[in-house]
């Protein structure tokens, strides 16, 4: 099993550092079928925290650092909030989130024009990102939402998504482990299985990184949107297959 996570860890981070997002959302829908969804929201944030951690460090020079701190505001109010609920997704309720959330995102009008670079969208995108990610274990589409009017290059893009991504991916291993109180200390994952995931997110962000340097911009934004679509479709299809259930 932990050559399996670290294998899905490693061909997932490298894919989210090309295209800054994606491989989250498939490495969600994986860890779910292999771990209940507390261990699975929990393996999945500290993954992801490790991998946009540090594809934010390879790609520091093009972080936008003015977005972050409106950004923390609005994440910090959201836990606040998650501070006073209680709330465990079923996994077929979780796939089917993941598989709805990249149509939810293209389904924003282009007229609402929301900027990552204007205080109250970063904000804002905070509240959106924090809460989606501890319905759902991803965010990334919806964020790259408020990418798409700020006029930015490929590697501005992903290098303040990581950051943002990042700082999301703490609330989401947040609320799970102390706001809900949901993960007693039996569910917590082995510390091979840990590291070894951590580690592979190291190497797949590094893999990634350095095919995105030899990406087109015009390449980048246009076959994002296309996998984006395909993934969810799947996800969307497998979600409902396991809602239904085998005997229907």
């Amino acid at each position: 099993m932990i050559w399996m996570v670290a294998l899905a860890t490693f061909l997932t981070s490298a894919l989210s550092s090309v295209f800054g997002m994606l491989g989250g959302l498939l490495l969600m829908a994986i860890l779910v079928e292999w771990f209940s969804v507390p261990q699975a929201f929990v393996l999945h944030g500290l993954f992801q925290l490790t991998a946009n951690g540090y594809r934010a460090w390879l790609n520091r020079a093009d972080i936008l650092w003015r977005p972050v701190r409106f950004f923390l505001v609005g994440v910090g109010a959201l836990l606040l909030v998650l501070g006073f609920l209680t709330f465990s997704p079923d996994r077929a309720w979780v796939l089917i989130a993941l598989g709805l959330v990249p149509f939810a995102a293209s389904a924003i009008p282009d007229g609402w024009r929301l900027k990552i670079s204007t205080p109250s969208h970063a904000g804002l995108a905070g509240v959106v990102v924090g809460g989606v990610n501890v319905v759902a274990g991803v965010a990334g589409p919806l964020l790259d939402v408020f990418f798409q009017q700020s006029e930015l290059n490929r590697k501005q893009v992903v290098a303040t998504k990581a950051v943002l991504q990042s700082f999301g991916h703490v609330a989401k291993v947040g609320y799970f482990l102390w706001l809900a109180g949901f993960v007693v200390v039996a569910e917590v994952p082995t510390m091979g299985l840990l590291v070894a995931g951590m580690v592979a997110s190291v190497f797949g962000t590094t893999v990634g990184k350095q095919v995105l340097d030899r990406l087109t911009d015009d390449f980048f934004f246009r076959w994002t949107q296309r996998i984006l679509w395909g993934i969810g479709a799947f996800l969307l299809a497998r979600g409902l297959m396991t809602l239904i259930g085998p005997g229907a």
